[in-house]
């Protein structure tokens, strides 16, 4: 049995914690239901201990205490998401009971883990029934009480894990969102594995391999959410630092909680770090700058990246802030003006890259429907362009606020023009006049958008009524100005709708950009169908290479 616990020790709980839960993050990204599913706290909970042990494989400290500081600090700073935070908070409070100490013992220990709990609860604003907060709180609680049985360290973490993992299983009964999915506590999990994997340090046992991750298989069916169940797009991670280390953080608390959900907050006397949920994340970044300076902020859109993961398709992501960092890092460097304006294009697809080129863009955001840009991208790519303002085409309205929060982040002046399609980014950057002042030229790229209509046709992921239209998984779907104009099992009928849709609309130019995945027979028969449909007429079939969307069409 191991009495006592040194800094040299609890380094290796960490590197096997971190360890543990980096090979079973996927299986944990697969039951995160809660507090939306978007799939990606076995992801930020690995990232976030994986902080601190790339911290800790730095030093050499013997004492528990100054090993448990460094792993709080290290964790504050490299916390990704809800859960990574929690977890951060979950080791500062253990850090501060644990303050000074050369060893611990089981009792030490478990006081340190009530501790944390402590601090978790106080930096969530609406705790939740059937989360890492439950299960660390009842799992801290059996670690006091075994301490009182037995004062080995080892035997009073075992007790903690036992009873941890018997409310795991609890969980999901403890919150009706679990229940719905049928999965337990993604969070939860995660905590659990890390605690695992640090009792595997203290029996001697070696790293964690791969075949180990395989208990306790489970998946979350994401088919039984929906968008609408997401109350708050943006999820909003920022580290301010402080202006003072006293710095009162109660006013800031109180506002974000106003603007967005499931906020937590953790800090240590040097900074404090933000997770928020909330449509005007500007709105957040502005207030809490009252406080301190910015030092990292991150934006991520949840509603993509849930329609992502029930499509079955890959969630793309910026959690990786090691990723973000280097690319503020880069978007400090701003190219030199040598010209007054320049100009940036979100596009996904080679063609549709070459078409905005020709039309004079500097640069392109890749980016679109499945894989929103984040704002630290678009930043790099700003300070890229060498002009004193840089217009922005955010090319879908779902980047469009992420494009937003680069103004005034940049040296460059920043100027968005509110594109939401790719053909109203075509139609504006056709509009450009260099000769125009800046706001005019503006209303004048803004009001071209206004010209243009957007068809698009894609397919259905899955069964869903929408609109009015019973959708079945596989059909296609035509798209008029985002609105669902039509569905059919055969993409000809709905291309041959569309055409007469732009016949009736007496367009005189129609372009068809085509996808990846159409021939260039089919984009020749499509071609003809809007010639037969539109004789008078400028036709022009594009090879846009897009994903998702079989076809782009512009119709002005």
């Amino acid at each position: 049995m191991i009495h006592t616990i040194d800094g040299t020790q609890f380094k290796q709980m960490v590197l096997h914690g971190a360890a543990a839960i980096t090979l079973q993050k996927q299986q944990i990204n697969d039951l995160n239901v809660f507090p939306v599913p978007d799939g990606d706290t076995g992801t930020n909970m690995s990232l976030t201990i994986g902080a601190a042990a790339s911290e800790l494989k730095k030093n050499h400290a013997a004492a528990i205490g100054e090993a448990a500081s460094i792993t709080a600090g290290a964790l504050l700073r490299g916390a990704r998401g809800n859960s990574g935070v929690i977890l951060s908070l979950l080791f500062r409070g253990l850090s501060k009971s644990l303050k000074g100490f050369e060893t611990a013992d089981g009792a030490q220990l478990a006081a340190a883990m009530q501790e944390g709990v402590a601090a978790a609860y106080g930096a969530v604003m609406k705790p939740a029934e059937g989360t890492v907060l439950t299960v660390s709180r009842l799992a801290s609680k059996r670690a006091v009480e075994a301490a009182g049985e037995n004062n080995d360290v080892d035997y009073v973490l075992a007790e903690a894990v036992r009873v941890g993992w018997d409310v795991l299983a609890q969980t999901t009964d403890m919150n009706p969102v679990l229940k719905k999915a049928g999965v337990v506590d993604a969070g939860g999990q995660g905590y659990l594995v890390i605690l695992e994997g640090m009792l595997s340090a203290l029996r001697g046992e070696p790293m964690p391999e791969l075949e180990d991750s395989s208990a306790r298989q489970a998946k979350a069916d994401f088919n039984v959410f929906s968008t609408e169940e997401i109350t708050f797009a943006f999820d909003t991670v920022f580290i301010v630092r402080k202006n003072a280390p006293d710095v009162d953080l109660h006013p800031l608390r109180a506002y974000l909680d106003s603007i967005g959900d499931s906020l937590v907050i953790g800090e240590d006397d040097e900074a404090f770090k933000v997770h928020v949920h909330t449509d005007t994340p500007g709105s957040a970044l502005n207030e809490a700058q009252k406080y301190g300076t910015l030092e990292l902020a991150k934006i991520e859109n949840m509603r993509t990246q849930y329609e992502d993961l029930a499509a079955g398709k890959k969630v793309q992501s910026v959690d990786d802030l090691e990723a973000v960092e280097d690319e503020l890092e880069h978007a400090g460097e701003a190219a030199p003006p040598q010209k007054p304006y320049g100009f940036l294009a979100v596009c996904a697809g080679e063609g549709l890259a070459a078409v905005f080129r020709d039309l004079g863009a500097d640069g392109i955001i890749p980016g679109g429907q499945t894989m929103n840009p984040s704002t630290e991208s678009i930043l790099q790519e700003i300070n890229k362009v060498p002009a004193e303002t840089v217009f922005v085409l955010p090319n879908n309205k779902n980047i469009i606020m992420a494009a937003q929060q680069c103004v005034g982040l940049s040296p460059k002046e920043v100027v968005v023009v509110p594109t939401e399609t790719v053909p109203q980014g075509v139609t504006a950057m056709m509009s450009v006049d260099p000769e125009l002042e800046r706001t005019a030229l503006l209303e004048t790229m803004t009001e071209s958008i206004k010209n243009v209509a957007t068809a698009q046709i894609t397919y259905a992921a899955r069964d869903s009524d929408f609109d009015g239209f019973q959708i079945k998984e596989g059909d296609y779907l035509a798209l008029l100005n985002g609105k669902l104009f039509g569905t059919d099992r055969d993409i000809t009928v709905l291309l041959e709708s569309l055409a007469r849709e732009a016949r009736d609309r007496g367009a005189e130019f129609v372009t068809l950009f085509h996808g990846e995945n159409v021939t260039g027979e089919e984009a020749q028969s499509a071609q003809e169908i809007f010639a037969g449909q539109c004789p008078d007429a400028e036709l022009s079939v594009l090879p846009g290479g897009q994903p998702v969307y079989y076809y782009i069409i512009s119709i002005e």
